[in-house]
């Protein structure tokens, strides 16, 4: 980056949150805020420790899903399901959705090979769930690296969940809720600088025009470098802004525009040994992950790029027709671009050894991904009482279209770093001593474009009935038609071939739910979740039409299945303060395309993941809050595709494999306690056993198995309050500067994660 973009940035941080203090001026005098009703004193907005909005006893108010497909409350849900507050991704310092999600166990990032490789890769409970993002209850499906600045909370299920969701990978889904208007004033600033020349600004301003009438904005601009990666660096620029009217009113609408321009140096980490040399001369670890200072960078500045680019706007009208029946209706069209060109290290072909030097041609990965979305999702719902059953119930309509074109970029290199001759023409490296500022000329012209269009349709149902007081059913229905046409580009073919498919299928849920008490639930349940085939590797939605392989070639293939099943429990303690839970469940996804037989192949690929999983959010005393929990996750590939020997099918030799990116163990822990009246210290511990790599099936197996090897994170974290209105806030992330690797792919590449760094804030509220 160069000093006078630096400088500019620079200048933007701090022009934009004056513009924010300005603006908030006429607030200065208030001591007093109004929120959903609730008075809040400024004594009460200054408390850092807590999690969850305050109500005027000083407890923490129950967070709830924005959705109205919970026709329960989370402790009534036989579900497990996360929710992530605003107050846990101001004190983390996240800016990510990596960054939020490692408060959440039990969920991995992925780095990817095909797809989508340079866009947020989840995996939950074993499955890529890269297509399962939502915000505010719609499917984002556009490849980016999301942005967090503009979220109230987010929402995680775990478990097969397409009652909610619709098609989906099966490990469950992730919804991000954004800040919506409130009839109250109020604006608060952040400025924030740190180390490896990182500087942040947000402004989140809200006023209220009139009695049924507000205006919300966030801006958001950032710069910096990553830590303990060397060339690595990003600018990211953000304006969401929301106008609601007829607010706490019968009828209201609200319309919000996000906006979000990223533009970083990709980074696809550090090399394998089995794409530079497999016969193990090239130095790896036991992990198989060359063995190199995790510092080292195998790209160019003069060549490689990433740029995203978010804008979508949603506009949602709400009717009450009466204190139990509602009509909701949320229309949004978006629009993404992921666009980039990078080094793959781990993608140049064998490495040569010239001398006492090896050396690698640098690979290549590029994409040019636009995609357009248009959603509407209509819902009724409310409650009513008949026969003694008591019904709180939603029903519901989904459509959606996507538009993706996807094209890859020719490159021509016409000079650059030199190769030896054993290796011959340009942009070679040193294995063990890459220079990021080699030299680079040549020419970027974009390639043949494919596409794909999907359209889908779904129609639900949920319902909670009570019987008395304690016992509860919990039951969802969901049909929906998938639809996707468009085009492919076989590896080594000149055009592209048409392809299309279509997909009817059928999911439900039912839960039962006990009540010992008003404030603890146990329950047991069961989901189903169906995956399209052209969705099935979760990295947004292809365009192969479905079609199988071998003797499958030219039918559709069923869509995967993925079933639930989960008992557990939930208590909320200390005066609904402090929420606890726990469940075990397994989770089982068949109809998987393998290779049976000599050119023989059937849907009958299975994985199963069993595990536990424990919760905790809120506060222990008025003063100390805890947010995070533990997973344990026994996964297993129990059926893939065969070997062929000498004529004869031969059962997988990775049956019995762990799963990929699926940790066996994984716990997180963030709290804060205030020592002073003044003063709050904590932070994180973030623990995550060995993952295995590979894009499918088990781990490997024997000396070809990569995997990732566990870690232990520490982050630190203090806030002071200078004033009624001002505080100071430092972040120390990973403060021992551990060295680990966040995600492989277990094909080409595995990605360090940032070394230490340290952010000083200072948080305004006006």
């Amino acid at each position: 980056m160069s000093e006078s973009r630096a400088a500019v940035l620079r200048s933007l941080l701090f022009a934009s949150s004056a513009a924010g203090m300005l603006v908030a001026a006429p607030a200065l005098a208030a001591d007093v805020t109004s929120e959903g009703g609730v008075i809040i004193t400024a004594d009460q907005q200054q408390q850092p420790a807590n999690l969850g909005t305050i109500d005027v006893n000083g407890q923490l108010k129950k967070r709830q899903p924005e959705s109205p497909e919970f026709v329960a409350p989370l402790l009534d849900t036989p579900r497990s399901v996360t929710i992530i507050p605003e107050q846990v991704i101001t004190q983390t310092a996240a800016t990510s959705l990596e960054d939020l999600l490692r408060n959440s166990p039990g969920i991995t990032f992925g780095a990817g090979e095909g797809g989508q490789p340079l866009a947020d890769r989840p995996f939950i409970r074993g499955q890529s769930s890269g297509n399962n993002i939502f915000v505010d209850g719609v499917r984002d499906a556009g490849g980016q690296q999301r942005e967090v600045f503009d979220l109230e909370q987010v929402e995680v299920i775990k478990g097969a969940d397409s009652v909610y969701s619709g098609r989906g990978s099966g490990g469950g889904s992730i919804n991000l809720s954004s800040k919506q208007p409130r009839l109250a004033d109020a604006v608060s600033a952040s400025l924030g600088a740190g180390t490896d020349s990182y500087y942040r600004a947000t402004v989140d301003g809200n006023w209220r025009l009139n009695d049924t009438s507000a205006f919300r904005l966030n801006l958001m601009a950032t710069e910096g470098d990553v830590p303990g990666r060397d060339a690595v660096d990003f600018e990211k620029y953000g304006l969401a802004m929301a106008l609601g009217v007829g607010l706490g009113t019968d009828t209201s609408a609200t319309i919000n525009y996000y906006h979000l321009t990223a533009d970083s140096m990709p980074d696809y980490g550090i090399p394998l040994d089995r794409k530079l040399d497999n016969n193990w001369a090239i130095k790896t670890t036991d992990s198989r992950i060359l063995n190199v200072p995790y510092d080292t960078f195998y790209g160019l500045k003069a060549r490689d790029y990433m740029r995203n680019e978010v804008d979508s706007v949603t506009v949602k009208l709400e009717h009450k027709f009466s204190d139990t029946l509602t009509l909701r209706n949320l229309t949004r069209y978006s629009e993404t671009l992921n666009d980039y060109v990078l080094t793959n290290p781990g993608d140049g072909g064998t490495a040569v050894l010239v001398g006492d030097t090896w050396w690698m041609k640098r690979g290549l990965k590029s994409r040019w991904n636009p995609a357009e979305t248009f959603a509407n999702v209509t819902d009724l719902y409310g409650s009513f009482t008949t026969g003694g059953l008591k019904h709180d119930f939603d029903l519901g309509v989904e459509y959606s279209r996507e538009i993706n074109r996807n094209a890859s970029y020719n490159i021509t290199t016409t000079s650059g770093s030199a190769c030896p001759t054993a290796v011959g023409g340009f942009d070679c490296t040193p294995v063990y001593d890459p220079n990021p500022n080699d030299p680079w000329t040549g020419s970027i012209a974009r390639g043949a474009e494919t596409h794909s269009n999907t359209t889908s349709w779904g129609v639900y149902g949920a319902d909670s009935i009570a019987f008395g007081p304690k016992w509860l059913l919990n039951l969802g229905l969901r049909y929906d038609r998938y639809e996707t046409e468009g085009t492919s580009i076989a590896r080594g073919a000149a055009t592209p071939t048409f392809h299309e498919g279509e997909w009817d299928f059928v999911n439900y849920q039912v839960g039962l739910v006990y009540k010992p008490t008003s404030n603890t639930s146990v329950y047991a349940s069961y989901a189903t979740s169906s995956t399209p085939p052209t969705v099935s590797g979760g990295d947004q939605n292809g365009a192969s039409g479905g079609e199988g392989s071998g003797n499958l070639s030219g039918q559709l293939l069923d869509p995967e299945d993925t079933e639930n099943y989960e008992i557990g429990a939930k208590a909320e303690l200390f005066g609904q303060r402090l929420t606890l839970s726990g469940a075990l469940f397994q989770t089982t996804r068949k109809n998987a395309q393998v290779l049976v037989d000599t050119d023989r192949y059937a849907q009958v690929g299975e994985v199963k993941v069993e595990g536990l999983e424990l919760g905790f959010s809120g506060s222990v005393t008025p003063a100390w809050t805890v947010f995070g929990g533990y997973t344990y996750m026994d996964s297993e590939l129990v059926r893939g595709a065969v070997t062929i020997v000498n004529g004869a099918p031969v059962p997988s030799a990775f049956e019995g494999d762990p799963l990929a990116n699926t940790p066996k163990n994984s716990f997180s822990l963030f709290t804060t306690y205030r020592v002073l009246p003044k003063l709050s210290l904590g932070g994180g511990v973030y623990y995550v056993d060995d993952r295995f790599g590979g894009n499918q099936g088990g781990a490997g197996g024997g000396t070809a198995a990569v995997y990732a090897p566990s870690y232990t994170r520490l982050d630190l974290f203090a806030s002071y309050d200078v004033t009624d209105r001002a505080s100071l806030q430092l972040n120390v992330k990973n403060a021992t500067d551990e060295e680990y690797i966040m995600r492989t792919n277990g094909v080409h590449h595995a990605d360090p994660a940032p070394g230490r760094q340290a952010i000083l804030a200072l948080n305004l509220r006006f």
